[in-house]
């Protein structure tokens, strides 16, 4: 049985609010919640992007039970990773132990702000293994001192070291990534059902640990309004990975996106209150071998109807894969 989770969507609520939904989500039954962390919505209409750990550390108290997880953070532009690692060790201990770390290798969206330009994809990927391995080694405890390609670390050290560190999770979406996420990761991250991924990732050293999907719903009792809402919220993500990660700004993607119809969108995201529409969506998940789905509801307003019928309805039918 896959584990049901709820996503803290930034780019579309403000801090209090995502606060407010997340203890909801633990009231409802979810399994676990995640984050997501970054600098810019992806379109102008959803209107907001909190900073996700001020946001993580209010949740860690406001809840009790729910683990909690970055889904994903870049640890290697806006971030140094050994500010990642102090950030993560602190989660685990505010948590009791209930944070994941999820890492990726970001997009161009969130991390050009701070001017250090925007490198090719292998580049990227060869950034974040020498993060991960930097951050693995302060969550062991001691002196770090690393002088590598990418990152330079000096008698780096963290003071309150939890026992047992954050698992490390790390995003997939090609060959290259998933052997990375083999050697280094506790868990992967992938937001599409492809088998192919967790194939790699475990004949790279993945096998037997957890892997995480996520999957946009748009429930609404009106169909036609969940539409129209998705449309207008979540068209960008029908842009790919390639594009996703290179536009800087969120002008671009609503430029980018301006041919998509709201009927496209559809096509990929559930929309309206049919139960067996999101089981559809989510059962790819499930065959493909992935332990946990993070649900994403598209709308900041639309939280608390949501995770009222999820209580009630959709989680109990999902527990059923």
């Amino acid at each position: 049985m896959m584990h049901i989770g709820y996503t803290m969507m930034t780019e579309q609520a403000g801090p209090r609010e995502l606060v407010g939904h997340v203890v909801e989500a633990e009231r409802a039954g979810f399994d676990f919640s995640v984050i997501s962390d970054h600098s810019f919505p992806w379109l102008p209409s959803q209107g907001h992007a909190p900073y996700a750990w001020s946001v993580l550390g209010a949740a860690a108290q406001a809840t009790s039970r729910i683990p909690l997880m970055t889904y994903v953070t870049c640890p290697t532009f806006r971030y140094h990773p050994v500010v990642v690692a102090q950030k993560a060790a602190t989660l685990q201990l505010l948590s009791a132990g209930r944070f994941r770390l999820g890492l990726g290798s970001g997009e161009n969206l969130n991390e050009h702000v701070v001017g250090r330009g925007w490198p090719s994809a292998r580049v990227r990927l060869d950034m974040l293994g020498e993060a991960a391995e930097i951050i693995g080694a302060l969550f062991a405890g001691g002196y770090v001192t690393l002088h590598g390609r990418h990152f330079q670390v000096d008698d780096a050290r963290l003071w309150d070291v939890p026992d047992p560190p954050p698992p490390i999770g790390i995003a997939v979406s090609g060959p290259r990534s998933c052997a990375l996420a083999g050697r280094r990761a506790d868990l992967v991250i992938a937001t599409e059902p492809k088998r192919e991924l967790l194939d790699a990732f475990d004949a790279a050293g993945g096998a037997g640990k957890p892997r995480v999907g996520q999957l946009p719903v748009c429930y609404d009792p009106d169909a036609g309004a969940a539409r129209a809402r998705a449309h207008e919220q979540f068209r960008w993500a029908l842009g790919g990975w390639r594009l996703n990660a290179e536009l800087p700004l969120p002008a671009g993607f609503a430029q980018a996106t301006a041919h998509v119809r709201p009927e496209d969108v559809a096509e990929s995201v559930p929309c309206g209150d049919d139960v067996d529409a999101v089981l559809a969506a989510a059962r790819p998940f499930a065959e493909a071998g992935f332990t946990d789905l993070a649900l994403v509801q598209i709308g900041g307003d639309h939280q608390l109807p949501f995770l009222r019928w999820a209580r009630t309805t959709l989680l109990p039918a999902l527990r059923g894969l």
